[in-house]
């Protein structure tokens, strides 16, 4: 698993995007029981924050130490500094394992491998993950542009899974279609310029 943003872990944490509510309603509704759910390459928590209002405990895991020191705490969340491929948990403890906006930095196999340990029999695994910000056609196309074009050859290749919806990935599991989600939120300039800073293309970026 790559760690594309520890150095930025700070502005990850202020910038980045959460998840709508909607979204964790449907996994809870999927899941078998609402015990234990695991979060995996957490980044600063905000799966797991969301995670934490439906299930008993939630474990959140990362290979970044300083990403991690700027997570969202909650009483159930156990924050854990150990790679998605290698966890240190038990066989059929988890009830719903969940990778937001992660899973295209795994390697598949060793992966899945935990997955299908870690879950108990019925568990749920999903990958979660969102696109480009839709603003306004005049603002869309300067975004559009500036991430294809300005920083495009900076992607690292695993992004085109993201840009693909997770349609591409490798999937060993019986599928479920999901609803559609959105997630809107009201951002001045600022803020969606620190988002856009946060992106692995713009550290790559030779400025």
């Amino acid at each position: 698993m790559k760690d594309n943003f520890s150095e930025q872990a700070a502005q990850y944490a202020q910038y980045r995007p959460g998840y709508p509510p909607a979204l964790f309603e449907y996994l809870a509704g999927l899941s078998p029981a609402r015990s234990c759910a695991w979060d995996c390459a957490t980044g600063n928590g905000q799966m797991a924050l969301g995670l934490s209002a439906f299930f008993d405990r939630v474990y959140a895991t990362d290979i970044s130490e300083k990403q991690l020191a700027h997570a969202v705490k909650a009483p159930n969340i156990t924050y854990l500094k150990e790679p998605a491929e290698a966890p240190s948990f038990a066989a059929c403890q988890f009830d719903l394992a969940v990778a937001g906006q992660a899973i295209h930095w795994f390697d598949f196999g060793s992966f899945y491998r935990e997955v299908r340990r870690t879950l108990k029999p019925g568990g749920v695994f999903a990958a979660a993950g969102y696109g480009l910000p839709r603003i306004s056609p005049e603002v869309d196309g300067v975004l559009t542009a500036f991430y294809l074009q300005e920083i495009g050859p900076y992607w690292d290749p695993e992004r085109r899974y993201v840009d693909e919806g997770y349609r591409t990935i490798p999937f060993p599991f019986r599928e479920v279609k999901p609803p559609g989600f959105h997630y809107k939120v009201s951002w001045e300039l600022p803020q969606l310029a620190g988002y856009v800073s946060t992106w692995s293309a713009v550290q790559h970026y030779p400025f």
